[in-house]
């Protein structure tokens, strides 16, 4: 059997740290702390899984063009693999801007904070 691939991008401390838990279902984990670094990953390994926060874009780094942190990245993971499952963990608070995201990239989840164990399990169980 391949190992399936996943991605985690970390941003913040809110990320939950569920390694154990993908290895046990079967995934290699690859841990990237920036938007930036995952993009690079790209061109050296395919995920079939990608777990990552989502952080509305407020402040000018964002305003108009982008609506979050995730943009970038899921234009070059539209461009380099289609097929990659998007789960996107959002604070309560931001959840209603999600939505503009799933519009234009299509999310395999979106999940809300706090985020435990088995509702990652379950998730995954459906990849």
């Amino acid at each position: 059997m391949t190992d399936k691939k996943l991605f985690s991008i970390v941003e913040s401390p809110r990320h939950p740290d569920f390694s154990a838990l993908y290895k046990q279902l079967g995934y290699t984990e690859t841990r990237l702390g920036s938007i930036r670094k995952a993009n690079a990953q790209l061109k050296k390994t395919l995920p079939d899984v990608v777990v990552a926060e989502f952080i509305y874009g407020y402040g000018s780094n964002y305003s108009g063009v982008h609506i979050s942190n995730l943009d970038v990245f899921l234009v070059t993971l539209l461009k380099y693999n289609a097929q990659a499952k998007v789960i996107v963990i959002v604070d309560k608070a931001e959840f209603e801007f999600v939505e503009k995201l799933n519009e234009i990239y299509p999310l395999y989840a979106v999940m809300q904070h706090p985020l435990m164990a088995q509702q990652m399990s379950d998730m995954l169980a459906g990849v």
